[in-house]
């Protein structure tokens, strides 16, 4: 059997990627990697049995078209079919046989790899899904106070003190992903949007100036604050995460829910950009790929959208609900935190490694509240 070189790197890209995944986990106690931390975040040991068994269904069983390993394991392992609420309720494997089921995929998806070759799409996306599930599972490792040690790693942004403002012309701007690598159905298909000219910010809010917006009634001024902010603000007493105070001044500011971003860019006398906006000047920015960053935008998708290769992963979260951030975290991997890669989640959560860049108008006059 000749083995080409294209079944060669992904067999590499497969074993780095999975040595990464157990060394995140290595410094665990059995006890903390089997408890849930919170009701939103699956059981550590939850995320390594459901990595298992996307990689069985997408690489042996679909790709191969081999049955299940552990067909009995299928609904327990569906994210659709056992919410995050109740994972730790469940009869999941415990870590030993998590980890004797992980290694018995693998060989599975070895021989399926060797026998059927390379298939450049579910490949790639079964190898960015593990990706993925190693920083939901750094949030909450984060919550519980379980990360290695070293992490999270925010580091300072250069000339945080400075307020500089990039100025974006007016212009079409091409947006999603192109045709020639790999990407995710809600990234395409590429689209001309017409955007009016704006600034965004050069760096993400820092810690330093959050807790100005703190110290200037950020949390008790309604003015600043959407109805349904508010109201959520209120029933669950929110105040800063305690990331803000803890971390350096200058580093981004992380742990922030949509709500709090939208409040704090009314507070600035400035707003969330667009992903349109985001997507254009990216490459143009600082601190790209420290926090997540909050966009205006809904999570939908765009004109001509296809659901490929299932509709679980994106269509069925289009709506009104989510809204999307982009440029990947500290604890997103680079093969995964593209320019164009879209992340979305619920405007009230703080567990992700978000923060926020604000954006105004160009003719918009630079203050902030008083």
């Amino acid at each position: 059997m000749t083995v080409t070189e294209a079944t060669t790197t992904l067999l590499e890209d497969l074993a780095a990627v999975r040595r990464r995944t157990l060394d995140l986990v290595a410094h665990l106690d059995v006890a903390d990697l089997e408890r849930q931390i919170a009701p939103i975040m699956s059981p550590l040991v939850w995320d390594l049995g459901h990595i298992a068994a996307y990689e069985d269904l997408w690489l042996v069983h679909r790709h191969a078209d081999a049955d299940l390993l552990r067909p009995d394991l299928a609904a327990l392992y569906d994210a659709f079919e056992t919410p995050r609420a109740v994972r730790g309720d469940l009869e999941i494997l415990d870590y030993t046989n998590a980890l004797a089921y992980m290694s018995a995929v693998r060989a599975r998806t070895e021989d399926a790899l060797l026998s059927h070759g390379v298939d450049p799409v579910i490949h790639e996306m079964v190898l960015q899904h593990e990706l993925q599930h190693t920083e939901t599972m750094r949030q909450a490792m984060m919550i519980a106070g379980l990360l290695p040690p070293g992490e999270p790693s925010l580091r300072a942004l250069p000339d945080a003190h400075r307020d500089d403002w990039l100025r974006v012309p007016a212009g079409t701007y091409a947006l999603g992903a192109p045709d020639d690598r790999f990407s995710y159905d809600n990234e395409r298909p590429l689209h001309d949007v017409d955007l009016p000219g704006f600034q965004i910010s050069q760096r993400p809010v820092t810690n330093g100036t959050w807790m100005r917006f703190v110290e200037g009634g950020g949390y008790v001024r309604r003015e600043w604050w959407s109805a349904e902010g508010w109201a959520w603000k209120e029933e669950y007493d929110i105040t800063h995460h305690a990331s803000v105070t803890d971390g350096h001044p200058d580093a981004p500011a992380c742990h922030i829910s949509w709500f709090e971003a939208e409040a704090m860019a009314r507070w600035r006398g400035a707003r969330l950009p667009t992903e349109a906006e985001w997507e254009k000047a990216a490459d143009r920015l600082d601190g790209v790929g420290l926090v997540w960053e909050w966009t205006a935008s809904q999570f939908r998708g765009y004109p001509g959208f296809s659901a490929h290769p299932y509709r679980e992963y994106s269509e069925v979260f289009f709506g009104d609900k989510y809204r999307v951030l982009r440029g990947g975290s500290w604890a997103t991997h680079p093969r995964v935190a593209t320019r164009t890669f879209r992340n979305w989640d619920l405007p009230e959560r703080r567990q992700i490694f978000a923060g926020v860049r604000l954006v105004r108008d160009l003719d918009h006059p630079e203050h902030e509240a008083s």
